[in-house]
């Protein structure tokens, strides 16, 4: 079952489009990536998902209804923005926040103070919002999207305010609620959390798909295009290596991607004569790879008349 569908989905703010004929699917119990860079038109897509703004053109279904407010109820929402009462306290504020998604204040009450304790603040139950860190405040929203155990949880920069150790919280907390059935669209720059989290991805750029399906799948359409390098020495000049389009050196470690083509052998004899190797393997490219080629080529394609970032016209 597709709990979110869009179809042809457009929006334009004082003549400038946001959403271009935007198309993707999200099928029930996936957690799927919504990327692209800042003003891709991301955050205006999931306002329209949420029926906060009507699009001009296109169509909507969520979890079956063709509006969105009709199953609000169903639905956790964790703006990019922070959405929060000021002068409100904590627990009250999860509480109330749960009884307008439907809880009884009673029920609303035990589960605001089930999730401050799981996100390690009970001990600011009683706080104001603003004596909160950002951090704090993060795990706040991030409760109250999950207070009335939703169908469709959508998190806007999620991890946005957080140390490493509360981003490893909130991804568990993903997974066992993906395993319990609830479905996630998650729209985040940190490409190390699409790679970790996510199994299927549309990246969009100026209102319009780039890329889009299984992430397993878009990996391996590129093949074995990177070479993971440790190394010892004083550090690696890698400079003019043969068949490497990039290097990303972080001292004893590097990452080469390769050309179209290229020899990786041939690498390898090159790499031997300037550092002493400890490991060297073929991979498959990180997200993050892919995301920089493909916006870099639909950057190029923008610029050129009539550019459009149909799939088979956009290359590495």
């Amino acid at each position: 079952m597709q709990v979110l569908r869009v179809e042809d989905l457009t929006k334009e703010f004082s003549g400038v489009r946001a959403v271009d004929a935007l198309q993707f699917e999200v099928a029930r119990g996936k957690i799927f990536g919504l990327l692209g860079p800042n003003g891709s038109g991301k955050t205006t897509t999931i306002r329209m998902c949420l029926g906060i703004i009507p699009p001009d053109a296109g169509t909507v279904e969520v979890l079956g209804s063709p509006d969105p407010l009709r199953v609000r109820e169903r639905i956790g929402y964790l703006p990019e923005e922070r959405g929060l009462y000021a002068k409100m306290r904590v627990a009250d504020q999860l509480a109330f926040l749960g009884a307008i998604r439907g809880l009884d204040w009673p029920t609303a009450k035990r589960r605001a103070e089930w999730w401050l304790e799981r996100l390690g603040l009970k001990d600011r139950m009683s706080s104001l919002t603003n004596e909160l860190s950002k951090g704090m405040q993060q795990k706040v929203q991030f409760a109250a999207a999950l207070l009335h155990q939703p169908e469709l949880v959508i998190l806007d920069e999620p991890f946005s305010g957080l140390d490493p150790i509360n981003t490893r919280i909130f991804k568990d907390i993903l997974l066992e609620e993906k395993r319990r059935g609830v479905t996630f669209v998650l729209s985040t720059h940190r490409m190390e959390e699409v790679e970790a989290m996510c199994e299927e991805i549309c990246l969009i750029h100026s209102g319009r798909v780039v890329l889009k399906g299984a992430l397993s799948e878009i990996k391996a359409s590129y093949g074995k295009a990177s070479v993971a390098l440790e190394y010892e020495g004083q550090g690696g000049d890698f400079r003019g290596l043969p068949g490497v389009v990039s290097v990303q050196d972080s001292g004893r470690k590097a990452r080469l991607r390769l050309a179209p083509g290229a020899d990786s052998q041939e690498l390898l004899k090159a790499l031997v004569e300037r550092v002493r190797i400890r490991a060297f393997r073929l991979e498959e490219p990180h997200i993050e790879e892919i995301y920089l080629q493909e916006v870099g080529a639909a950057e190029l394609l923008s610029r050129k008349p009539g550019g459009d970032f149909r799939r088979e016209e956009v290359h590495p």
